[in-house]
């Protein structure tokens, strides 16, 4: 779930001019660029390497790591567990075509004084560009806020859309990792999957339809293979589980 990065707009610098005054700088093929946030739209910035290289420590408090997308068929980088979640989520969400970890830095005034700020990610879609940044809500300090804001506002100047991911539903992300677990599966053997298909044309249960089938283990794998496919649906926005309603894909409120 996102969170209002209204309150942080109070302390920047948004007067006449402001396009021109903050400044995007990003890396291609290891080379640095920056323009205006005016000129912006005129710049392949969808192209653009992480800004930030992806480390790893002993002793450091967070998870970094790769996370594969069948959408994008490549792994993307995350600085965190959160970020990775996220990642996972998009892949999840449809119509993602690419996504950039750490792809730009921005530098924008606020009370006056000069900051900067590093979205985690840029996520082009089918329907549009999103900007979004990662961090768990308890840990949203002002400074942040403040951030988060510029973030919106040289989004909106781009015609993009930006979002701060800071919470989860407590059931949703147990649902995705569910169904994640077997997004990459490629063949049927047992041929349960037109089985399966059929079955769900008058909306059966999750759990009478893998039982319906001659080999329940496997019908439960594919099953989840085929609402992470889009070619079933059921409703998420309640926990997965066996008594959930599965229905063909074109009827599916997701």
């Amino acid at each position: 779930m996102s969170t209002d990065v209204g309150a942080g707009r109070t302390g920047l610098d948004l007067s006449d001019g402001w396009p021109r005054r903050w400044t995007v700088s990003w890396r291609a093929d290891g080379d640095g660029a920056s323009c205006s946030v005016q000129e912006l739209v005129h710049h392949p910035v969808l192209s653009s390497d992480p800004m930030r290289h992806f480390t790893w420590r002993r002793d450091q408090r967070h998870r970094p790591g790769l996370q594969f997308l069948t959408s994008t068929g490549r792994h993307h980088g995350a600085e965190s567990l959160e970020e990775a979640r996220v990642l996972l989520a998009l892949d999840f969400a449809g119509d993602l075509v690419d996504v950039v970890s750490q792809p730009l830095k921005i530098s924008f005034d606020a009370g006056g004084k000069r900051r900067h700020h590093t979205p985690d990610y840029l996520a082009v879609t089918r329907h549009g560009v999103w900007v979004i940044d990662v961090r768990p809500e308890s840990l949203i300090k002002e400074p942040d806020r403040e951030s988060f804001a510029a973030a919106a506002e040289v989004a909106v100047a781009c015609g993009w859309r930006y979002t701060v991911a800071s919470r989860w539903r407590e059931h949703a992300f147990a649902g995705l990792d569910a169904l994640a677990s077997r997004r990459r599966m490629q063949s049927d053997p047992l041929v349960l999957r037109p089985v399966l298909l059929a079955g769900s044309a008058g909306g059966r249960s999750f759990g009478e339809l893998a039982a319906a089938t001659v080999c329940e283990p496997v019908a439960r794998a594919q099953l989840l293979h085929l609402l992470w496919s889009r070619q079933l649906g059921v409703d998420l926005a309640s926990p997965l589980q066996d008594r959930s309603i599965v229905v063909p894909a074109g009827k599916a409120g997701r």
